[in-house]
């Protein structure tokens, strides 16, 4: 039996690379499974990612619009996209293409025996500082909280739905990710890494490399960590 998969994706100011997502998307969850959905999680958008994801609703039943009416954070996004998710096996991935999305397939068969499956980039397409902010703060969480993850921050994840909907996600920034996979570990969820393929960003502009939004992570990971 082909599962039934929930797709989401968190999306700010995405205009130029949604709607090849939401089409590659689709294509790919066609041949996987008889039953599926993409959500778009629109935190907040200012450019034409409203119109332009309203319109792919409009067209395809099975893509649905989460909205935010202000830019709430990626961790509110992941919530969303959480909570509107209907299938048993719910993926997530940003909206910036820098992923292949064909790769979900390599994670089917193992979310039937594991929790969640967590993809690792094989070779992250960033600019070097990023490189190493990711670096300091992975080695940063994987200290404090004793993760033993490889990619924390890795965009593209799997879980069953059922560990989702019993772990709530306080932080709104950054930090989110690192949040949902300390307290499914504290929870006894199992854990597989699968390596992944990245690519460069093609359009649109990163904003998790601001500096307000780096402090807030390590705010937030303090605030956590004294919980």
């Amino acid at each position: 039996m082909k599962p039934e998969i929930s797709v989401f994706f968190p999306c700010y100011n995405e205009e130029a690379n949604i709607k090849t997502l939401v089409s590659k998307a689709i294509a790919v969850l066609t041949q996987l499974a008889d039953i599926f959905e993409v959500i778009i999680v629109n935190d907040g958008s200012a450019d034409k990612t409203r119109e332009i994801v309203s319109a792919l609703a409009r067209a395809d039943q099975r893509v649905r619009v989460v909205t935010h009416e202000s830019n709430r954070g990626y961790g509110a996004a992941l919530r969303s996209g959480f909570a509107a998710a209907r299938y048993r096996v719910v993926c997530f991935t940003d909206a910036d293409g820098q992923f292949d999305l064909q790769e979900i397939e390599n994670f089917l068969p193992l979310i039937e025996t594991y929790d969640a499956v967590l993809g690792y980039r094989l070779k992250r397409q960033d600019k070097f500082y990023r490189k190493i902010n990711t670096f300091i703060y992975k080695t940063a969480v994987n200290l404090l909280f004793r993760l033993g993850v490889r990619d924390i921050d890795c965009a593209f994840k799997m879980f069953r739905r059922e560990v989702m909907n019993s772990i709530t996600i306080s932080s709104d920034g950054a930090v989110a990710s690192a949040e949902m996979l300390i307290k499914a570990k504290r929870q006894g969820c199992r854990f597989v890494e699968v390596g992944v393929h990245h690519y460069p960003r093609q359009a649109g502009q990163p904003s998790g490399a601001k500096f307000s939004v780096i402090f807030k992570a390590f705010f937030e990971l303090f605030k956590l960590w004294k919980a």
